[in-house]
């Protein structure tokens, strides 16, 4: 499946979502939708989570 086939999967979903349960819970399922897309980069090696974390300890450390 081409990248446009996915994103026009998933804005069916959402739009469906979205007219038979409202803007919140349309909200809720992209979101999880997101989550469920990191989690997969990120066990097919697509997506390094270590990148994120090192980002965030050198902004904490003092100068």
């Amino acid at each position: 499946m081409s990248q446009s086939m996915y994103g026009t999967a998933v804005g069916l979903v959402l739009g469906t979502v979205l007219v038979f349960a409202g803007f919140g819970p349309m909200l809720l399922v992209a979101l999880f939708g997101l989550a469920g897309w990191t989690v997969a980069k990120v066990l097919a090696g697509e997506l390094d989570p270590t990148r994120f974390g090192s980002n965030v300890t050198q902004r904490r450390s003092p100068r």
